[in-house]
């Protein structure tokens, strides 16, 4: 009838969602032995974003790197002892990325960072922070050269690292191997070998945002 349910902040819900969509692509998409991540941007989503993976894959060592080495720093602490996992700062993140078979990029970048001579064959990379036009994580020649699956096609060539390999001309928006919702469900296969780069491009969607407190509404009660 319309009558509210519950009030909830819309951010922690947004927060948790975002992290357990990255899980469930590093479920489907990255290699069954993947046991190294790197964290690019290290504020209140990565913190998620590590927890999350910590769900779906049996962690082994962590990279976090950020701007603030501070804030990596006491990300690293906070963590390791929230996951028994180690997690160490990463003072130079090509040499992190090169040997994790796991890369999150969460981060306010206006301009890509992760370039292709970064990600080692076979990696998974989870690309978070590219949520609106102006922002870009993602090299565009290392999104034509990977296998990418997107959260909702046409939002990620609208507004995400997929948007940006498209102006570049790196990719087509058909060249996307397929929305997560598809492998997840079994009408679209994820990774074929164990050689190749797959990319989940994560824009948001606001259905999972529904979902998910729905889940958090049925909790409390």
């Amino acid at each position: 009838n319309g009558f509210p349910l519950a009030v909830m902040d819309s951010a922690a819900i947004t927060i948790l969602r975002t992290a357990a969509a990255t899980g469930l692509a590093a479920k489907a998409l990255a290699r069954a032995d993947a046991r190294i991540v790197t964290i690019c941007g290290c504020g209140a989503q990565s913190k998620a974003q590590l927890r999350a993976l910590a769900l779906t894959r049996p962690l082994e060592k962590v990279f976090a790197y950020d701007l603030d080495s501070g804030r990596a720093a006491a990300f690293a602490g906070e963590m390791t002892r929230a996951l028994a996992v180690p997690v160490a700062v990463a003072g130079d993140l090509r040499t992190a990325t090169r040997q994790s078979d796991m890369i999150v990029t969460c981060t306010p970048s206006r301009r890509f960072f992760l370039e292709q001579d970064m990600v080692p064959p076979g990696a998974f990379v989870a690309a978070i922070g590219a949520d609106s036009g102006d922002k870009q994580e993602i090299s565009p020649a290392l999104m034509g050269s990977a296998k990418v699956v997107a959260d909702i096609r046409a939002q990620c060539a609208a507004i995400g690292d997929l948007r940006h390999a498209i102006a570049a001309g790196t990719m087509q928006e058909e060249d996307v191997h397929a929305e997560i919702a598809d492998v997840l469900a079994g009408r679209r296969p994820g990774r074929d070998n164990e050689s190749e780069i797959t990319i989940f491009d994560s824009t948001g969607t606001a259905l999972e945002d529904g979902a998910a407190a729905v889940a958090v509404h049925e909790r409390a009660l």
